[in-house]
């Protein structure tokens, strides 16, 4: 007879049983949540994260524009200019050292540009972005933009990481760290290129500097396997194996190593390698979409094919909760027009326009253009002087940066330069206060993102940084 404790009723049993299969259903939700501890005691490092406050953007697709821009030949047109051409700069102008070492005494170089009003809101346009020109209503253009760099690697460098030296996080990487990853089978960061030469700096461009590696971004390449050694060379109950055993390794090797975050990436990527060898080759497989999706980017023609694909994949990829995508356009300093300015923007307007206009409104038409924050800037923008006769060199002092969609105010042009588009004179916005401004419409505060390091909490914005709340929705 067995002992009383021990008798049951079958309700009791029902009971039990039914608890039990539902603590096997929470403890499968808390994982995919990220909020079921590892073996080793540790939450996901991918896991999603609440953000400070409540947030417009859950997703960032930054179209950087590699080698700089010319803003006056684009967004902010100058009459003076035009005026004075030929004339070298006014005394009444700090004269700066340029990117070549030389002093503004070169004379002035006219835009040979058309600009037009456009939209509801009347923000001006060149004729090198009529497709963009058509989206102007959801855009908000920052035209008092500086920086602290003057050569590529450093402005690039600072563009991305907030510094002109190299050692600190990307902000991809920092929005990694602060909210994690809603897709848990795609990396959170991912970068993408036009051309196959890297940005001047190359990885540390997406790079985590002194936060653990985990965060890092992950560069996808053409075709159908964008990450390498990506395709499955087993059987998936043998790889799944032999992962499980190298896991198990990993974990008492990191336990005597706590701090050693490449480990802890290592952990990470494999089980997400894993997982990715099903889900990679399905989001960058573009038959899936539409014949008029691919006209409305651009992928029918040649020209513009580079970066349709890539805005096309953009949309894709925050689509399946990729938190932050970076598309280079010109990678390897294409956009750098010491010489020629009108035949090298020509070319590079014409490869960007048609496709960075369609991810808009692919965007919108989706409803996604409400959660998904665009960014379109390089690392500075061009002088009014003339380099070379028909070039122009480089201006961090003043310059344009536009954003779109989630928690920003469509159809707004904000600060200014002087009459000659050298330097930012009304409301003048800094890298950092980009920073912070794209950080806040996911819902972080920029000074309460914090890591420890070297003695001091560090944040993405160093010491400063102010948030753009004019052209907040």
């Amino acid at each position: 007879m067995p002992h009383r404790e021990w008798v049951q009723s079958r309700r009791d049993f029902l009971t039990k049983a039914g608890a039990g299969f539902g603590s096997l259903a929470l403890l499968a939700l808390l994982e995919r949540d990220g909020l079921r501890a590892d073996p080793a005691g540790a939450l996901h490092p991918l896991a999603p994260k609440q953000p400070h406050f409540a947030a417009k953007a859950t997703s960032v697709i930054w179209c950087f524009l590699d080698g700089g821009p010319s803003h006056l030949d684009l967004f902010d047109p100058k009459p003076e200019l035009n005026r004075l051409a030929g004339q070298p700069l006014p005394a009444s102008f700090k004269r700066p050292v340029t990117a070549m070492g030389k002093t503004a005494h070169t004379p002035l170089l006219a835009s040979q540009r058309k600009f037009a009003q456009h939209g509801q809101s009347g923000a001006w346009v060149s004729d090198w972005y009529l497709e963009i020109a058509k989206c102007v209503d959801d855009i908000a253009f920052i035209r008092s933009c500086y920086a602290d760099g003057l050569n590529h690697v450093g402005s690039v460098c600072q563009m991305n990481t907030g510094s002109i030296l190299a050692g600190r996080p990307s902000l991809g990487a920092w929005s990694l760290y602060g909210l994690g990853s809603e897709a848990d089978n795609l990396p959170g960061f991912v970068v993408l290129q036009d051309y196959p030469e890297e940005p001047p700096g190359g990885t540390r461009n997406w790079g985590t500097g002194f936060i653990p590696a985990t965060f890092q971004g992950t560069r996808f390449r053409d075709g159908p396997s964008p990450i390498l050694y990506l395709e499955p060379q087993e059987p998936p109950e043998r790889q799944r194996s032999k992962l499980a055993l190298l896991e198990e390794f990993n974990r008492r090797h990191h336990q005597a190593r706590p701090f050693d975050s490449d480990l802890e990436a290592r952990i990470a990527a494999y089980e997400l390698a894993f997982k990715m060898q099903a889900a990679a080759p399905e989001v960058v497989d573009l038959s899936q979409e539409t014949a008029e999706t691919h006209k409305l980017y651009g992928l029918d023609d040649k020209r513009t094919q580079r970066n349709a694909r890539n805005c096309l994949l953009a949309r894709r990829l925050v689509e399946r909760g990729v938190r932050f995508v970076q598309l280079y356009m010109g990678s390897g300093s294409k956009w750098d027009a010491h010489a020629n300015v009108e035949g090298n923007h020509s070319k590079y307007c014409q490869e960007s326009d048609k496709p960075i206009a369609g991810l808009l409104q692919d965007l919108k038409r989706r409803g996604l253009l409400e959660t998904t924050l665009v960014v379109w800037g390089g690392e500075f923008g061009r002088t009014p002087m003339s380099e070379s006769g028909n070039g122009r060199d480089h201006n961090p002092w003043g310059f344009t940066v536009w954003m779109a969609g989630g928690g920003i105010k469509g159809g707004v042009t904000y600060g200014s330069t002087d009459e000659l588009g050298l330097y930012a004179v009304e409301k003048p916005v800094h890298v950092h206060d980009l920073h912070a401004t794209i950080l806040h419409c996911l819902g972080l505060d920029h000074r309460r993102l914090t890591f420890f390091h070297n003695g001091r909490d560090e944040r993405p914005t160093i010491n400063g940084g102010k948030v753009i709340r004019d052209i907040l929705a």
